[in-house]
């Protein structure tokens, strides 16, 4: 007998967390938005950006004395201490998760710390299969970018500096996700249209084209 009092059953679809990794100049912003946008439009949720380098400006721009230490460091080039970085990432999630949201980590983690901190802070949240998209670009090709870009702080020392300083600190942790029963790490070639990257991230994360 057909039980007209049932409730129909209904699937929500469940959040979904991505980290974007990859070098200066690899055109990481640009496959970040396009990825945001087709996330949103599939899930029907929105999304927490969690844009590291945003964070630190916004610390700038707030004219405090964490803010001028800050400065400082942007302005040589140097990495922000780790507690500092994970600190702004807590706290942004701590005030604006409610579990049905998004993520989306853009340029993060930088160092072997915050990788570690990341998975752990993913799990706490209640969301252990994670993806890692590896936008994959050699130095030559980044540099060549990067130059051209012609902005104010691409000077060849500096750009030297952020591609050593990716080669030293960040693949190491693209191998601790490799090894990381958490997450999925997908290495994507970045050195092709724009069109054909987003097409081979979409492809890698969601099984479809």
């Amino acid at each position: 007998m057909l039980n007209i009092f049932k409730k129909e059953e209904t699937t929500n679809p469940s959040p979904t967390a991505c980290v974007f990794i990859g070098r200066s100049g690899c055109g990481k912003g640009t496959q970040v938005e396009l990825f945001k946008k087709e996330l949103e439009k599939r899930t029907g949720m929105t999304t927490l950006h969690v844009e590291t380098g945003s964070f630190l400006r916004n610390l700038v721009k707030g004219n405090t004395y964490t803010g001028e230490l800050t400065k400082k460091i942007i302005e040589t080039g140097d990495l922000m201490p780790e507690s500092i970085v994970i600190g702004l990432w807590v706290s942004y999630l701590i005030n604006n998760y409610t579990g049905k949201e998004n993520f989306i980590f853009d340029g993060a983690p930088r160092r072997l710390a915050e990788a570690e901190l990341l998975d752990g802070a993913l799990n706490f949240f209640g969301i252990p299969d994670y993806k890692v998209v590896y936008i994959n670009t050699s130095v030559k090709w980044c540099t060549d970018r990067l130059t051209a870009r012609g902005r104010k702080d691409d000077t060849q020392e500096g750009i030297n500096k952020r591609m050593e300083w990716f080669d030293r600190d960040v693949l190491p942790c693209i191998k601790y996700f490799s090894t990381d029963k958490n997450c999925q790490v997908f290495d994507i070639n970045g050195e092709q249209t724009i069109e054909k990257v987003h097409a081979d991230i979409m492809e890698k994360v969601f099984g479809q084209k």
